[in-house]
This record gives structure tokens, sequence and C-alpha cells, in this order.
């Protein structure tokens, strides 16, 4: 009788756009789960290059301006959201980011299906929390869930919000596409030659987001540190065009003398490639992550990995393990790291390599992400017990 009642999850997944990203990333890898086991799914968002891989997958996808503001705008998206809803049956609607989850959750309401948020951020408060007002809608869900230990206790800190709708479901990494067997040797050597690697010098790498937060200006100062010199310094990721910052970086690299030991790549469609060809990978945020996907990323490739010890990284990498924690914003620590990492004899690196591809199987897959993530579904429906 139990089973004759069980509803089926359908299921409607919003965000401002499908770019590139963490919150994107998750998006396109839930679709895709539920899609493979046959829940039907959508997608609503403003687009972007990710679209792609949601229509290889047969998973529909709205397009709207959700990455709007607009007060006016946002009462519009929710009427566009509520005529989805209810022309396909839509019974959960889950929301990713502040702006889209407002017109998500007035059209949820006047459909009356379930409502629910992924808390992806530590979003700015503003001044004296001015800002609470706006962002309090991430937890409005039935059940909202916190993508970090780091991120449920800012839940709880700074919004009234129940600990008992909390459920903390860690960010992931795809084990099938970082692993050091899925690399293959042609695709390491389009890396070197496409980005004019040295091959006889140690690679360090910092990927993500070019943007001051993330700390890549304390990397160079960290250059100047270093009794190691011999090594060659990556800086990956985009700076989503606003280049003053890049500009900076490397007119700080160029005053300090190191700017012939850094080399800045941008954005790139092979980071797994990129991670193998790298000895050393860096996660330098001077303000906590949420999680850090880049520090998991790293570990699934059997790499060494460095990181600030805030936020996320306090929770996906272990100290003197499979990794190295050092005091955040403290150039001379970040130095001290690296040259840790270099000086380690060749079976304590193999050492560590083994025990972060462990770490990241035991806790981040992308399976385990989804599996709790199709459960909340299942919940939210009273689908279980």
């Amino acid at each position: 009788m139990l089973n004759s009642k069980k509803k089926q999850p359908v299921v409607l997944q919003v965000l401002p756009e499908l770019a590139h990203g963490g919150v994107e990333a998750g998006t396109v890898e839930i679709a895709l789960e539920l899609q493979a086991r046959g829940i039907k799914n959508f997608v609503a968002s403003k687009g972007g290059r990710l679209v792609y891989e949601l229509e290889k997958a047969n998973v529909p996808h709205f397009m709207l301006d959700l990455k709007t503001k607009n007060p006016i705008k946002l009462y519009l998206n929710s009427k566009k959201l509520e005529k989805i809803i209810k022309d396909n049956g839509v019974n959960i609607v889950h929301a990713r980011s502040r702006a889209p989850a407002w017109s998500a959750y007035w059209a949820a309401k006047r459909a009356g299906v379930h409502f629910m948020t992924t808390f992806h951020g530590t979003y700015g408060l503003g001044p004296l929390g001015i800002k609470k007002l706006y962002n309090r809608v991430m937890t409005f869900g039935e059940i909202v869930i916190a993508i970090s230990e780091h991120i449920k206790k800012h839940m709880l800190q700074h919004y009234k919000v129940d600990e008992g709708k909390i459920r903390l479901i860690h960010r992931c990494v795809n084990v099938e596409r970082f692993a050091p067997k899925a690399v293959s040797q042609e695709r390491i050597i389009a890396a070197i030659k496409d980005n004019n690697l040295p091959e006889d010098k140690p690679i360090v790498s910092l990927i993500g987001r070019v943007t001051h937060w993330k700390g890549q200006h304390k990397l160079i100062e960290a250059l100047t540190k270093t009794k190691h010199t011999n090594f060659h310094c990556l800086i990956v990721g985009s700076d989503q065009g606003r280049t003053s910052y890049t500009d900076s970086l490397r007119a700080l690299a160029k005053k300090l003398g190191v700017i012939d030991r850094v080399q800045f790549i941008g954005h790139s469609f092979d980071i797994p490639a990129l991670l193998m060809v790298s000895d050393i990978v860096l996660s330098t945020a001077i303000e906590p992550e949420a999680f850090g996907r880049a520090a998991i990323e790293g570990q699934a490739m059997g790499k060494i990995v460095i990181a600030s010890n805030i936020g996320g990284s306090l929770e996906n990498t272990i100290d003197g393990v499979t990794g190295k924690l050092y005091e955040a914003q403290d150039s001379q620590a970040l130095a001290d790291a690296i040259d840790w990492a270099l000086d380690l004899p060749e079976n304590e690196k193999a050492k560590i390599g083994k025990a972060a591809i462990k770490n990241v199987k035991d806790n981040f897959t992308k399976q385990k992400m989804c599996d709790k993530t199709v459960a909340v579904y299942e919940e939210i429906l009273g689908n279980t017990k």
C-alpha cells in the first residue's frame, strides 16, 4: 500500500545561468543523474555553455533572464516559472541562487508545490546586515542543503533557520573525469605544448576564478619568499571580464621580480590535463570558501594540495595526510608549505597522492552527492519515514 502512494519526483532546478562554476556544475550533475534514473527534471536559467550538456542528455532547459535582480523582472519571472511548473507537472522547485530563488519561491507558493534550496555561499551581509533580508530567501526551503559544515554554521549564526531542516551534502568531484587514468598521454602532451609549459621544472598550479578573495596575489608574494626558485607557477582561471585585478597581479609579479616564474592561462577547458602536469595544487583563498572544489579535484588526481586553513578546506583537505593547510593570508606560511611539498621524497609524495585519492573516493564523489540529493527529493515528497 505504501508503494502505491509513493510520489515520483518531478524537479525544476533554478539558477542564474549555466556558464561555469560550482553552482552550475552541481546543477548539471544532478540533472544528468536524475535523467539517468528516469526521473523527470528540468532546468531554468539565462543559459550558457553548459546548456549543451543538458541537451546531450535530453534534459529540457527553459531560457529565462534569471540573472536579473530587477524587482519587476523577478515578479515576471515568477509568473513564467509558475507556468512551467503547471505545464510540466513539477512537484519540487530547487533554487540555487538568491535572485532566481525569489522568483522560484513565489512561483512554487502560487503553484502549491514543494520549494527547497541549496545554500552555496557565505553571501555578503552588507552594512548593519541589511542584505540578510535579500539573502534569507535561501533559508525559505522546506529543506535547505548546506554544501559544507562551514556553510551550515554560517546559516545558523546569521539567519533564523531551523537546524532540523538543514541537510549537509558536500560538493563533489566527477571521479570518472578527474582521475589519473582518465587523462590520456595525448591530452597531457597537448596541455604542455598548447600552454608552452616547461618540462624540466615542477609545476605549481592555482586553478580557480581570478578574483581578490581567491588570493592569487598572496601566491605572487609567496614566490619571493620560497627557498626553492626553480619551479613554474600557473594561475589558471577567468577573471570574468574584471581585468583590473588580473592587471594588478601582473604588475605585482613584475614589481617583485617573479614575472618570469608566473604564467596566466585564463579559462581552460581541460583542467584534468593541467592537473596531471602539475606537481602541487594550491587553494589560496583569503576569505572562507564555501567548500573549495579545486582542492578535491587536485586530490582526485593524486596531487599534493596546499590550502589555506579556513572555510571548506578544513573539511576536504587533511593536514599532513592529503596535503597541507597553512595560515590564511600569510604569504610566508604559503611559501613554507610550497617548500615543504617540493622537499618531499618521492615515496612520501606517492603516499600523499594515494591518500588524497582515497579521501575523495570515500567522501566526495559525484555519486555520493547525487544519492544524498535524490534522498532529499524523496524526503520532501514524504516517500521516506
